[in-house]
C-alpha cells in the first residue's frame, strides 16, 4: 500500500524521513503497469479503486489529496470471473479495469517454439553456431511447458552451458529435472493410451541357485558405490569424454557431474 500510494513522515515504524512518493503519484501523467493483480488484497483494491474512480490519491498519514492521471495497465494469470464468484476479488474493480483484455496464449498454445527456441539459443551461443538435434525438438515440442517461456529459456540457456565445446544441443545436455518431468509424462501417457498392447514380454532368464563370488560382494555394497563406479568405467572407456559416457549410460551429463561431486563431498 505505501508503494502505491505513497507515504507521510512517520506515517508508520520504518517509514522514511520526508516520506516517500507512491507509484501512483510517480506514474501522474502516464501508464501504470500492474502485475498480478489477482494477488493484491481485497482492502487494497477497495483503495486502488477509490484512487480511480476519484482520480487523486491521498499517501498514508496525509490528509491532503495529490490529483492523478494515470492510464492503468494489467496483467494476472488468475481467473478474475473466478474469483469474483468466490469473492476474493472486487467485481466494481474488475469493470473499472476491464477495457481491452488481451489474452496472451501459453507456450503449449504457439505455433511458434521452434523459432523461439532457436532466438534464445543464438542470444545465449551467438558465437558457437549451436542448433538443436531432432530428439530435442521433438521433445521439446511434446513438452506441455507449465512455466511458459521463462522455463524454455532457462532449459535452453543450461543447455547451452553443458554442450560447451559441441555443436549440436542433444538429450544429455537438457537438465536433469527437465528430463525427469518429461520422463514422468511420457510414462504415463504410455500407460494411460487406449488400446495400447504392451509387447509380449521376453522370457525371464534362468536363476541360479548359488550367486558367484562377484555378486555376493556386490550385495554388501551401496547402491552409491554400485553407481559411482559404472560412471567412472563409462568414463574411462570413453576416454574421460561425458558426453559419450553419458549416451553409454542413458543418463544427462548433469547426473555424471551431480554424481561424482556428491562422491567427492562424502
Amino acid at each position: 500500500e505505501s508503494e502505491l500510494f505513497g507515504y507521510e513522515e512517520g506515517a508508520f515504524t520504518g517509514a522514511r524521513r520526508k516520506g516517500a512518493v507512491g507509484k501512483i503519484v510517480q506514474a501522474n501523467g502516464g501508464t501504470l503497469f500492474l502485475d498480478e493483480i489477482g494477488d493484491m488484497p481485497v482492502a487494497l483494491q477497495a483503495h486502488l479503486l477509490r484512487v480511480l474512480q476519484e482520480r487523486q490519491v491521498v499517501p498514508l498519514g496525509s490528509n491532503n489529496a495529490v490529483a492523478v492521471d494515470v492510464a492503468i495497465v494489467c496483467a494476472t494469470h488468475r481467473n478474475l470471473r473466478d474469483m469474483i464468484a468466490a469473492q476474493t476479488f472486487r467485481e466494481d474493480l474488475y469493470y473499472r479495469l476491464n477495457g481491452l483484455a488481451v489474452r496472451l496464449p501459453a507456450l503449449r498454445e504457439r505455433n511458434d517454439l521452434s523459432a523461439l527456441a532457436d532466438c534464445i539459443i543464438e542470444r545465449e551461443a551467438a558465437p558457437r553456431g549451436l542448433a538443436l538435434s531432432p530428439e530435442v525438438a521433438a521433445l521439446l515440442a511434446r513438452c506441455p511447458w507449465p512455466g511458459n517461456v521463462r522455463q524454455l529459456f532457462n532449459v535452453l540457456r543450461t543447455a547451452c552451458v553443458m554442450a560447451a565445446g559441441e555443436r549440436t544441443i542433444r538429450r544429455e545436455h537438457l537438465p536433469d529435472d527437465f528430463l525427469d518431468e518429461m520422463n514422468g509424462l511420457e510414462a504415463i501417457a504410455n500407460v494411460s493410451a487406449p488400446g495400447r498392447i504392451d509387447p509380449p514380454a521376453a522370457a525371464a532368464p534362468r536363476v541360479v541357485e548359488h550367486a558367484s563370488a562377484p555378486a555376493q560382494s556386490m550385495a554388501n555394497r551401496s547402491l552409491d558405490d554400485i553407481e559411482i563406479d559404472a560412471i567412472r568405467h563409462a568414463l574411462d572407456a570413453a576416454g574421460g569424454n561425458i558426453s559419450a559416457a553419458a549416451k553409454r549410460l542413458g543418463i544427462s551429463r548433469n547426473t555424471i557431474y551431480r554424481k561424482l561431486r556428491w562422491n567427492e563431498r562424502a
